[in-house]
């Protein structure tokens, strides 16, 4: 996101009439259309990109993927757009290099282990870092940035959001197949990733000193690169004034992933005013978050997940509903509460990606069928030169 902020009316919180400002990260996969693979080729594409989006593209760790952002928006409609756009050019790019773009949070078929990693002296340095986790970096996700400059304020509102992550993790969950094979598991990506040192749900935080001395701990652990490999679920980032949260996998549609940024703004929103009284949020154990991040990956929408401050089971359809009540007042205010809410229940009713991708094998028992399924929804329209145009999700 920019940093800029100009006399266009937003108030010193950091607000607009519209809403705390806000953007959105895409990790897509490189596939080749004749195999189905995913592909060590992004370069190939973010050269044919480049000249289109700028900044808002760039590679990422492996070879196989390519990230998109948007500018930072202040309303739903606005971000939305952004996305559409961004994948659409993305896809274009692709397609020139005989390629396509697929958004799953792992890839389905290729031979993506060990990961190819891009060259560099911090990548370098990472691998003599991470050793063998660098193998397993195939993983696409989504972050949401949400405007936050004050860092203490951010941390607060990160200890009120910790209990969101395992639903939130359940809503996205879009990564079924790793190496060529069903996981049993709705968001497997959330698995891989959650063995790095520094991943997962964040610690509560008193403070933005006691964030700080703590990244310092962990710097002289050697368990960090740099401060950019603080890889928690939610950060504030090192480069914006944002907080990021960075839990889910990329949606397969861009218009999941708005309605999701939404939602998650709305959750930052509505924690503000608790924030605001002094309020340091609730506390969740990591043990029991462990547990609800576990379960929230493994059945997605379709089964149950853990209320993180009872430990119970419960349908995790009924606890994204609740999570849809917390987000409530926020969403009215801005006007996406009709929008989220149809999400939510469309979701409910045709299942999460996961879902959605098993469906695609299942019909004749294929997993190209499943790659097939992705490419198509993940910009439609463009392979043809349409401007692609959002549905409910199928």
């Amino acid at each position: 996101m920019s940093t800029a902020m100009g006399g266009d009316g937003s108030r010193p919180d950091g607000r607009a009439g519209s809403g705390l400002r806000f953007g959105v990260e895409e990790e897509f996969l490189v596939v080749d259309p004749v195999t189905r693979f995913a592909v060590p080729r992004a370069g190939e594409v973010l050269r044919q990109a480049g000249g289109r989006l700028g900044a808002r593209v760039c590679g990422e760790i492996t070879k196989l993927q390519l990230e998109t952002r948007t500018e930072p928006c202040r309303t739903l409609a606005e971000l939305h757009a952004q996305l559409v756009e961004g994948r659409a050019e993305l896809a274009a790019a692709a397609e020139a290099q005989g390629l396509r773009i697929m958004a799953s949070g792992t890839p389905v078929l290729g031979r993506t282990v060990p990961s190819p990693i891009t060259e560099g002296p911090r990548q370098d340095l990472g691998t003599a870092t991470f050793r063998g986790l660098h193998d397993e970096l195939s993983i696409c996700a989504l972050h949401v940035h949400v405007e936050l400059p004050e860092r203490e304020r951010a941390l607060m509102v990160s200890n009120h959001l910790r209990p969101h992550l395992p639903t939130l993790i359940a809503l996205a969950a879009n990564s079924p197949y790793w190496a060529e094979r069903d996981t049993g598991y709705a968001g497997w990506r959330t698995l891989v990733w959650n063995r790095w040192p520094v991943a997962g749900p964040p610690p509560y935080f008193t403070s933005a000193a006691h964030y700080d001395e703590f990244v310092a701990t962990l710097q002289e652990a050697g368990a960090l690169v740099d401060t950019g490999t603080v890889f928690w679920d939610i950060r504030p980032s090192a480069h914006q004034p944002t907080l990021e949260i960075r839990v889910t996998d990329v949606p397969i549609t861009a218009e999941e992933s708005a309605l999701l940024a939404a939602l998650v703004r709305a959750l930052v929103a509505v924690s503000l005013p608790a924030v605001d009284r002094g309020d340091p949020g609730p506390v969740v154990s990591a043990e029991l978050m462990r547990v609800a991040y576990w379960r929230a990956a493994r059945d997605g929408l379709d089964g149950y997940g853990v209320d993180v401050r009872t430990g119970l089971p419960v349908p995790a359809a009924e606890l994204a509903e609740r999570l849809l009540r917390t987000a409530g007042p926020a969403l009215e205010e801005y006007g996406d509460l009709d929008r989220v809410t149809g999400w939510l229940r469309r979701l409910i009713e045709v299942g999460d990606g996961a879902a959605r991708q098993r469906r695609a094998a299942a019909r004749n028992g294929r997993l190209t069928d499943v790659v097939d399924h992705l490419v198509a929804r993940t910009a439609p329209g463009a392979a043809s030169g349409l401007r692609p145009k959002e549905s409910t999700p199928t």
